[in-house]
C-alpha cells in the first residue's frame, strides 16, 4: 500500500492512489510598512536618517548606501553627508543619480543595481535609502525589488508629488518605449519619511505638480480637503507649504489628509487585484498625454488635464452641477494648473482610453466625479462625449486668453 503524501498547510495534491502528479500551492505574504512625517529628517540630532528602516527594537544599520537625486545632492548633499557621519555608520556611500521622466528607464535601474553591487550590500540588514522625487523613488524601488529578488529600501521624498503620491504606495516602475511605467513591480519601501521642509527649495511649478495629486484625492473622496485647497491652495503654492500660523496648520492638514486619503484607498488593494480604483482618477488619459508631450508636461499637469476633461464630462452627464464644475476648474486655475493642451485632440484621447482599457482587463472602469468628494465608475464613455468635452475646454481657454 503506497504511503500518502505528507500534509502541508496551503499545499494540496491530486487525490487518488499512487504518487501525486500535480500540486497547488497557496500562501500569503504579510505586508507591513510605515509612512510618517519626519520634520528635519537630515538633522543629525533627530537620528531619523540613521535609524531609517531599522527594527523598532534593533540597532541602526552599521553601513548605509544612499541613492540621491542629482539636484537634491547639489542642494542638500552636505547635510546628507553630515547626517551620515553623525549617525555612527562605519561605512556609507552615496550614489548620485540624475532622475527625470526621460531618464526613467532600465538604464537608470542598472545604475542603482551597480551601486548596490559595488557596495557589497547586505540585503537583509542594510536597507537602501532613496532621497529624491517620484522618478528617483520609482527607479530605486524597482532596482531593489530585482536585486537578490527583494532588497528593502527607505524612501525620503523631496518633492510634493513624492510626499503625497509616489512615496506612499507599493508600485515601482520605469517607462518603456512610449509606455509610461510599462515595466514595474509591487515593492513597498519598509519606511517612508516625509519632511515638508524639502519643499522650500522646490520651484512653484513642481509644487503645483504635487497639488494636482492632492486635488485628485479631494475631488473623488474628500470634500473638506477640496474646501481647504479652494480657500488656501494658492497661498500654499506661493509659500511652498512653508508658512507661519495659521497657514502652517492648514499646510499640515492638507498634507496629512492627502496622505491618509491615498493610503486609505491603497492599503487593502496594494496589488491592484480590484481594478476599480478611485485613485485612478486623472490617470485614464494622462499617461498617453504625458508621454506624447514630454518634456513639456509634468506628471501632475497631465493628471490635471485628465481631471479637467472628466470634470466637464461629469457635468455633461449631470453628475456635477454647473456651479460645482466651475468651482473645480477655478481651483485648478488658481493652482496654476493647465486645464487644456493642444494635444488634447479626439484621436489622441481615443487612443489613450483604448490603451487604458487594455490595462483594465478590457473595460473602461473610468472614475468620474459625483459632485465634489465622491465618484462613480463608468464603462460606457463614448468618443463623442470625450471630443465634445475637449472642445468645450478649448473654447473656454480661448475666451479667457482673449479677455
Amino acid at each position: 500500500m503506497p504511503f500518502p503524501p505528507p500534509t502541508v498547510h496551503g499545499l494540496t495534491t491530486t487525490e487518488g492512489p499512487g504518487p501525486a502528479r500535480s500540486w497547488t500551492v497557496s500562501t500569503a505574504k504579510p505586508v507591513r510598512y510605515r509612512v510618517r512625517f519626519a520634520p528635519g529628517v537630515l538633522d543629525p540630532r533627530t537620528r531619523a536618517l540613521a535609524r531609517a528602516g531599522a527594527p523598532a527594537d534593533g540597532p541602526a544599520p552599521a553601513r548605509r548606501l544612499l541613492v540621491v537625486e542629482e539636484r537634491v545632492d547639489l542642494l542638500y548633499g552636505d547635510a546628507i553627508r553630515a547626517s551620515c557621519e553623525a549617525g555612527g555608520h562605519g561605512e556609507y556611500a552615496i550614489h548620485v543619480l540624475p532622475a527625470h521622466e526621460r531618464l526613467k528607464t532600465m538604464e537608470s535601474v542598472y545604475s542603482v543595481v551597480g551601486a548596490m553591487d559595488r557596495f557589497g550590500l547586505d540585503r537583509r540588514r542594510e536597507p537602501v535609502v532613496a532621497v529624491g522625487g517620484g522618478v528617483l523613488l520609482d527607479v530605486v524601488g524597482l532596482a531593489c525589488s530585482l536585486y537578490r529578488r527583494s532588497t528593502p529600501y527607505v524612501r525620503v521624498p523631496t518633492t510634493l508629488i513624492g510626499l503625497v503620491d509616489a512615496g506612499v504606495g507599493a508600485k515601482t516602475g520605469v517607462n518603456f518605449g512610449a509606455g509610461k511605467n510599462r515595466l514595474g513591480t509591487y515593492h513597498p519601501a519598509v519606511e517612508t519619511l516625509l519632511d515638508p521642509g524639502f519643499l522650500a527649495t522646490l520651484d512653484r511649478r513642481h509644487i503645483g505638480n504635487g497639488l494636482a495629486e492632492i486635488l485628485k484625492i479631494a475631488l473623488i473622496k474628500d470634500r473638506d480637503l477640496f474646501d481647504l485647497l479652494a480657500g488656501s491652495g494658492r497661498r500654499l503654492l506661493d509659500a511652498r507649504f512653508q508658512a507661519d500660523e495659521p497657514l502652517r496648520t492648514t499646510a499640515h492638514h492638507v498634507l496629512a489628509r492627502a496622505v491618509h486619503g491615498m493610503l486609505e484607498e491603497l492599503h487593502d488593494n496594494l496589488w491592484e487585484h480590484r481594478l476599480e480604483r478611485v485613485v485612478d482618477y486623472g490617470h485614464s488619459f494622462s499617461p498617453t498625454l504625458e508621454m506624447r508631450a514630454l518634456p513639456a508636461l509634468l506628471h501632475g499637469e497631465a493628471v490635471n488635464l485628465d481631471m479637467a476633461l472628466t470634470t466637464v464630462i461629469a457635468r455633461n452627464r449631470a453628475l456635477m452641477t454647473d456651479r460645482q464644475s466651475e468651482r473645480v476648474l477655478a481651483a485648478m486655475r488658481a493652482l496654476r494648473l493647465p486645464v487644456h493642451h493642444p494635444l488634447m485632440e479626439p484621436e489622441l484621447l481615443r487612443d489613450a482610453l483604448a490603451d487604458t482599457v487594455r490595462h483594465r482587463d478590457g473595460m473602461q472602469r473610468l472614475p468620474l466625479p459625483v459632485g465634489i468628494g465622491d465618484a462613480v465608475f463608468v464603462n460606457d464613455l463614448t468618443d463623442r462625449e470625450i471630443a465634445l468635452a475637449a472642445e468645450e475646454l478649448a473654447r473656454a481657454e480661448e475666451v479667457r486668453s482673449d479677455a
